[in-house]
């Protein structure tokens, strides 16, 4: 009688440089089968519901297949730099909901609701066409950024990724846009 023995577990380090090198889908699988229920726990445990627990954890598990090549073994093992992926997604989400609460929605801007007079037709069209030349107004580097994070809804990280730049430069250019826009638009509020 042969005594089988345990598969030996892969090593995580190895599963991300495969995917890395060779977008080696097999080993996101393994990686995957191996993090995406532990990424859900952890973050179940730090009061995230199951849903939105769900959901980060698909969004880390598909910012490890896109940043792989970013990983060193050198400096993180691979269980510190997931989950250090995931707090930080658990973290984008987090503010982009509460800005999101706090922000007024840039569409009232654009319809502030049922006009039932004709001034108030005249004012939001108006209102409308304010909004419509001040973006016009940014340039085109804060554009794109406030498109892909008011119209899109997209995280700072993600969209630092599309746009291949450093996340404090997205801020930034958010945090000028908005200035300019509530410059151009102060009297709207």
């Amino acid at each position: 009688m042969s005594e089988s023995r345990p598969k030996p577990r892969p090593d995580p380090s190895d599963l991300i440089v495969a995917i890395a090198r060779h977008e080696d889908k097999a080993a996101f699988a393994t990686l995957f089968e191996l993090y995406a229920g532990r990424i859900k726990a952890w973050l179940m445990s730090t009061g995230t519901s199951g849903e939105r627990a769900e959901d980060l954890a698909q969004e880390t598990m598909l910012t490890i297949w896109r940043k792989a090549a970013s990983y060193d073994p050198a400096r993180a093992n691979a269980s510190a730099w997931i989950f250090a992926i995931a707090r930080n997604a658990r973290i984008d989400r987090f503010r982009r909901d509460r800005r999101a609460e706090q922000l007024p929605d840039i569409y009232e801007l654009i319809e502030p609701g049922e006009p039932d007079k004709p001034d108030d037709m005249l004012d939001a069209a108006e209102r409308e066409q304010r909004v419509r030349l001040a973006i016009t107004d940014l340039s085109e580097d804060q554009l794109s950024v406030v498109r892909l994070s008011f119209f899109e809804g997209r995280p700072h990280g993600e969209i630092a990724d599309l746009l291949d730049l450093p996340l404090g430069t997205v801020k930034s250019r958010l945090r000028l846009a908005m200035k300019r826009l509530r410059t151009l638009l102060g009297d709207l509020s």
